[in-house]
């Protein structure tokens, strides 16, 4: 979640800057992140400090870039003309929402008055105001005019009694009037503009105490619905700010948590457990722990339908429709991930669904089917990789899963899921038929890249998982490196897998091996502070790099005279391969380690990435940096060159995967 500092944006700005063309990734944890452009033709969503808008029918994409940390909120006016987004930074400094032209795609304006993170944002009726609201370190509502871009007013956004709101909904009539709601707390308010000030009227809930995550008005705005954490909807008439109606009142949407795990998490609290008629709720030294509520959380998102009815999202995933008289479910459809975001296109036949997994479904009304339109990873990504030749597939690894993607299109082809373990590295075999991967249970496991299917497992490969590992050119055998920094040959037959030699020289984990054209020598980085090129005829050690850094990566020069190496010392080194000897060093970063690296096939260029969030493209003989690609917010943990020197992709510890455009055209 760091920002990028002066230095590096200072860095960044004196260069070419890398096009960025496409990108793969949602951050589904945004609470209504996910909108769909009244213009019913394009999706807007955030991606770490990136917001995107890409097209439903078309394949385009456009890129919001302005913002230092990840966005937390973002939202569109009525007319479609106005994109506002609200951003996270650290404790006491000034948190960013930029005003956006959509046609232009252009920053507006850049308001900054809340500190810590813009927790939520809403557009009046007829776009004159902009209502943001603070986060928890901030407390504030502010009223901001769009026409000139300052603020009117601000008031503290809840009682001190009461906690923090979380959620925003303007009018769909009035611009002078818009509702908060979070924790304990639902109030209307009412802008004066003369004297410049915004008023609240609290709402009445009688003997009900809820949490509020989500909230939608009415198109007269008679009424409006919170849903909750509890798990049901209340219904309040705006004017008399009195509770109408809420329901169901015995199925609620909870999210159905054993109760072992809820001991367990109160344990760990070293708090108390009570239950009264209404809610669970968690005393911690005798103050109620408000946060663990999110472990029950019920409903997490709603949209009002023409007809009355409701469509509900749960914290568990469920998608349902309900009656808007007696909330009775009609229709429910169970899906991957925590709904955060329900978004209709334009009047109402079709609406969109985000989750938590960073899936986004497509539903009509008509038929309540859901149709999975976009995926990406949710987790850090450990690994990319192209099979030989070929630059329109490249597959990714991460948590528990290998996907493969079609690069024109951005569109994930195969998904293949080991539940609970973690994917460290992954290898195309050079013939094709083949991924292979390694993972934390000490498994290297083999797959179909067409269909995914388990060739073979080659247990107990290494003792603290597998973490590294490449094929030889024949496909006869695998290099794989482990946790505890051995090193081993395995020899793939049709039908067997034998160990051939272990070799023990490191010792700790090895982060990555790359391997020479003749398949004789390959070259293996470890996090112990060691480079070590070894024979692979003799099975012997030819020699050994050591530097006061923890290696991530390594790179052989294409004519295989030289290596370069980089890692936790942000320095990127040329090494001798006869010898070891060093032969330069360069600065690689300003702040952060360098993690993962790539060289052309002629060896003129090569590139680097790492906890600075930057791609940078240098040029191997002048040891100089030609471009600069800004666009991820997470640690990139890898990066490749594809074969015809097309793209270079990038991956990170957001889940992010970039494709930018290779600039050195030959």
């Amino acid at each position: 979640m760091a920002a990028l500092s002066g230095e590096e944006v200072a860095e960044s700005g004196d260069l070419a800057g890398l096009q960025l063309e496409a990108i793969i990734g949602f951050n589904g944890h945004v609470p209504c992140g996910l909108i769909c452009h009244p213009d019913r033709e394009h999706l807007i969503y955030p991606l770490g400090c990136t917001v995107i808008v890409q097209g439903i029918n078309v394949l385009t994409q456009d890129f919001l870039h302005g913002h230092t940390n990840n966005v937390s909120c973002v939202t569109v006016s009525s007319s479609g003309s106005y994109v506002a987004s609200g951003q996270i930074t650290f404790m006491g400094f000034k948190a960013d929402i930029i005003l956006w032209d959509y046609k232009k795609k252009e920053m507006l304006a850049r308001l900054s008055l809340h500190k810590g993170k813009i927790e939520n944002l809403a557009f009046s009726p007829n776009d004159l105001y902009l209502v943001s609201l603070g986060g928890q370190d901030d407390g504030s509502i502010v009223v901001w005019s769009v026409l000139k871009k300052e603020a009117i007013c601000g008031s503290p956004a809840a009682a001190r009694s009461a906690g923090n709101p979380t959620t925003l909904v303007y009018s769909n009539c009035r611009d002078e009037m818009f509702i908060s709601a979070g924790n304990g707390t639902i109030r209307v308010w009412e802008l004066d503009l003369p004297n410049r000030k915004i008023r609240p009227t609290e709402c009445q809930t009688g003997q009900l105490k809820r949490i509020v995550t989500c909230m939608m008005i009415t198109d007269d705005d008679k009424y409006f619905y919170v849903g909750t954490s509890t798990g049901d909807i209340l219904k309040l008439n705006t004017k008399s700010t009195l509770m109408s109606d809420y329901g169901p009142v015995k199925e609620k949407f909870s999210l159905q948590t054993s109760m072992a795990t809820v001991l367990k998490l109160f344990i760990v609290l070293k708090g108390t457990f009570v239950e009264d008629e209404f809610e669970y709720q968690v005393l911690v030294m005798g103050q109620p722990f408000a946060c663990v509520c999110s472990y029950f959380e019920g409903v997490t998102a709603l949209l009002l339908l023409k007809t009355g009815d409701l469509v509900i999202g749960t914290g568990t995933g469920i998608i349902a429709h309900c009656s808007g008289s007696n909330y009775k479910v009609k229709k429910k459809v169970q899906l991957q991930g925590a709904i955060t975001s329900i978004t209709p296109r334009g009047q109402g036949h079709q609406f969109f669904v985000g989750t938590e997994e960073a899936h986004i479904y497509r539903f009509s009304y008509s038929d309540f089917k859901d149709e999975l339109i976009a995926t990406c990873h949710s987790e850090a990504i450990h690994d990319i990789i192209f099979p030989y030749g070929t630059s329109d597939l490249f597959a990714t690894c991460s948590k528990s899963d290998i996907r493969v993607w079609y690069t024109p299109e951005n569109r994930e082809l195969l998904r293949i899921t080991i539940p609970n373990m973690t994917c460290h590295a992954i290898d195309f075999m050079r013939d094709g038929k083949s991924i292979i991967s390694a993972w934390n249970d000490g498994k290297i496991r083999a797959f179909t890249p067409e269909t995914g299917r388990l060739l073979y497992v080659i247990e107990h490969a290494h003792s603290m998982g597998v973490t590294a590992l490449t094929t030889t050119s024949d496909c006869k055998r695998i290099i794989s490196g482990g946790g505890e920094g051995q090193v081993r040959v395995w020899e793939i037959g049709k039908e067997t897998r034998k160990l051939e030699e272990v070799m023990k020289e490191h010792i700790s984990a090895i982060s990555c091996i790359k391997i020479k054209k003749n398949n004789q020598e390959c070259v293996t980085a470890s996090i112990d502070g060691s480079c070590i090129i070894w024979d692979l005829v003799r099975f012997m050690r030819r020699q050994m790099i050591l530097a006061n850094t923890l290696f991530k990566c390594v790179c052989y020069h294409p004519d295989e005279h030289q290596l370069i190496t980089s890692g936790t010392d942000r320095k990127i080194a040329y090494w001798e391969v006869f010898d070891g000897s060093p032969i330069r060093d360069l600065e690689g970063s300003l702040s952060g380690s360098i993690n993962g690296m790539d060289i052309t096939s002629d060896g003129t260029y090569f590139v680097t990435g790492g906890d600075d969030h930057l791609v940078k493209v240098w040029d191997y003989n002048e040891g100089e940096v030609t471009f600069v690609g800004v666009g991820h917010s997470g640690s990139i943990t890898r990066l490749k060159i594809c074969p015809n020197n097309k793209y270079i992709v990038s991956v990170s510890a957001d889940g992010a995967i970039l494709r930018w455009k290779y600039p050195h055209v030959h």
